[in-house]
């Protein structure tokens, strides 16, 4: 059985981060706050900028799936180690040496790749548990689309973010999906001019960023948001996630029939038990997800 979030607590209380016990990444770690409620996702080649090198989709993969797996764990964050870069991306220093490897005209052999795709989680994985992006610096490219593929995304107020794939003749498919998030014209301003970078205060006025803090208030802002999460009721919060990620292309009946058929698994809950018996007793609500 899961454990409970204890609702006494303040989302400003201090945190203490316990490394997953066996994790084999040191270029990505994986670590847990409150109980292993919430889990903290660290990017970590700082001296690269957080880039991504050919074996980092392979740890992705890992955590990945290990979050979607733990029904222990209801909210991830993600960061990238210091304060200068979330990620820059693949690693086009490490690309270019391979593409010289393989030779004009070749392409470099696959290395250290996922077994199979996982993002977006949601539709993925089956894993519609919030995850939040807590961008300390440069997204760039990769990096843009490792923040995309989060729930949500919160800035320090120095970060600035683009996607630079034009300026080097690379591909990036997850601009396919990019315009629900922020529309057609933004979209295309960040590709088309890809030498320029968004500040953090400009994603959020074009609707990519949730949200711009001072970079010393970056975790812990994280932190709040993930904390007030996991004290709402589970399997209520992957509902509205879901539906909100999954009717976007559907007409309005459509909707209403996915959104009935999927709030059956509601019905029979303790926590559907529990939410009206702490609004009726004025306290807070301690849900299980049973």
């Amino acid at each position: 059985m899961t454990q409970a979030w204890s609702a006494s607590k303040s989302h400003k209380d201090p945190y203490e981060r316990t490394p997953l016990p066996d994790w084999p990444h040191k270029e990505l770690l994986y670590e847990t706050i409150d109980n292993g409620k919430i889990a903290i996702i660290t990017i970590n080649r700082p001296e690269r900028m957080n880039s991504s090198d050919p074996e980092m989709g392979k740890r992705w993969f890992d955590a990945w799936t290990h979050y979607a797996d733990d029904d222990n764990c209801w909210a991830a964050i993600i960061t990238g180690a210091g304060d200068r870069a979330f990620s820059a991306g693949q690693d086009l220093k490490i690309r270019d040496e391979r593409e010289r490897e393989a030779g004009e005209g070749q392409a470099p052999a696959a290395r250290g790749g996922a077994p199979y795709q996982v993002l977006p989680l949601g539709p993925r994985l089956n894993c519609w548990k919030p995850t939040i992006a807590a961008i300390n610096g440069f997204a760039i490219a990769g990096g843009w689309s490792t923040a995309q593929n989060c729930t949500f995304r919160i800035a320090a107020e120095h970060a600035e973010m683009n996607i630079a794939e034009a300026r080097w003749n690379q591909g990036a498919g997850f601009v396919g999906w990019l315009p629900r998030l922020i529309g057609i014209p933004h979209t295309l301003e960040v590709c088309l001019m890809a030498d320029r970078r968004l500040s953090a205060q400009r994603a959020y006025e074009v609707g990519f960023v949730n949200k711009v803090v001072p970079k010393e208030e970056l975790m812990d802002e994280a932190v709040d948001w993930a904390r007030t999460i996991i004290s709402m009721a589970p399997r209520s919060i992957r509902n509205f996630h879901q539906l909100a990620f999954q009717c976007w292309s559907m007409s309005i009946p459509e909707s209403q029939a996915f959104s009935s058929a999927l709030e059956y698994n509601l019905r029979g809950m303790n926590d559907g038990k529990e939410g009206p018996r702490a609004f009726a007793e004025k306290r807070a609500a301690v849900f299980t997800n049973t």
